[in-house]
């Protein structure tokens, strides 16, 4: 199992010459990409595409997002895949999930597959979240088996609530021209809660400007500070940003190891001091955990 998931970068599937650079980035998963990034007319050239690349990729962290289960291409998106390369893939994205169905279905579906091959490699199920129905029914996909991350689908869930769409992309841009805070705050926050009390991921859709560095920083940070683990990238230039934003800095480890010191120094105590503020049990725990991330 992947342990950070700080970036994802997504690539078509149907085009090869951006697999082998793909793979030569710092991105923590590398997404090949099924789904809207590839015409129709390339669904099937996507499909045999990716199949060669799992079969000449190094050893990393993979993904494969497949076609939604309403399309007739997902279930053969799987199985082909699947088949031809079990160890290579980490996880398979399925986008537009509304009910914890979906996931049943993908997941014995691989339960069959894994049967057949007498396969010994385990493949999570990432489930992105994309519509007003998909947030109805977050704890039932959350819940349901396999599934490893709750992914953000921006575009798609404006769609289905009707709202604006204020750029080109429908990625999170110029979000300050039409709504004076955060739009997004309810349904992150959701889906990072929900992510976090089922011991899950929790990964934010991309920002659809990558000639923005500024934007997708910021656009990263609030992600980060409602508790996302990590953020899809659309492209190379974006992932450097993301990964930083996404790890923990030199001086919040050295403050998080200080708080652990001070609680292996007084143990059993409530609270101590550290740099004249008490901290307590809590504290220690977000500390650990900020620690045990970067190991």
């Amino acid at each position: 199992m992947i342990k950070r998931q700080r970036s994802t970068l997504s690539v078509p599937g149907h085009l090869e010459k951006m697999h082998k650079k793909a793979f030569e980035t710092s991105a923590d998963v590398i997404m090949l990409d099924m789904e809207d990034s590839v015409p129709m007319e390339s669904k099937r050239a996507a499909r045999e595409q990716i199949i060669l690349t799992l079969k000449n990729a190094p050893k990393r962290g993979i993904s494969v997002r497949v076609n939604s289960v309403d399309t007739h291409y997902c279930f053969r998106d799987v199985i082909d895949v699947v088949h031809a390369a079990p160890e290579q893939i980490d996880s398979i994205t399925l986008p537009k999930v509304d009910c914890a169905g979906d996931i049943h279905f993908l997941s014995r579906l691989l339960d069959g597959i894994e049967t057949e091959m007498g396969t010994q490699y385990f493949i999570a199920i990432d489930a992105s979240i994309e519509s007003a129905i998909g947030v109805e029914n977050i704890v039932e996909i959350a819940t349901a088996p396999r599934v490893r991350s709750l992914i953000f689908g921006i575009a798609d869930y404006s769609a289905s609530i009707g709202a604006k769409l204020n750029s080109i992309s429908g990625h999170g841009e110029n979000e300050l021209e039409i709504y004076p805070g955060h739009r997004w705050n309810f349904v992150m926050s959701k889906i990072a809660q929900t992510a976090k009390a089922h011991n899950l991921l929790a990964i934010d859709s991309p920002y659809g400007n990558f000639k923005d560095p500024q934007g997708l920083e910021k656009n990263a940070k609030l992600a980060c500070v409602l508790g996302f683990d990590g953020k899809w990238a659309i492209h190379p230039d974006q992932i450097e940003s993301i990964n930083e934003v996404f790890s923990p800095s030199s001086e919040e480890l050295k403050r998080a190891n200080r708080i652990l010191e001070a609680a292996r120094a007084n143990p059993g105590r409530g609270a101590v001091a550290v740099d004249g503020r008490m901290i307590d049990s809590a504290t220690v725990r977000l500390a650990q955990k900020l620690v045990d991330s970067v190991k």
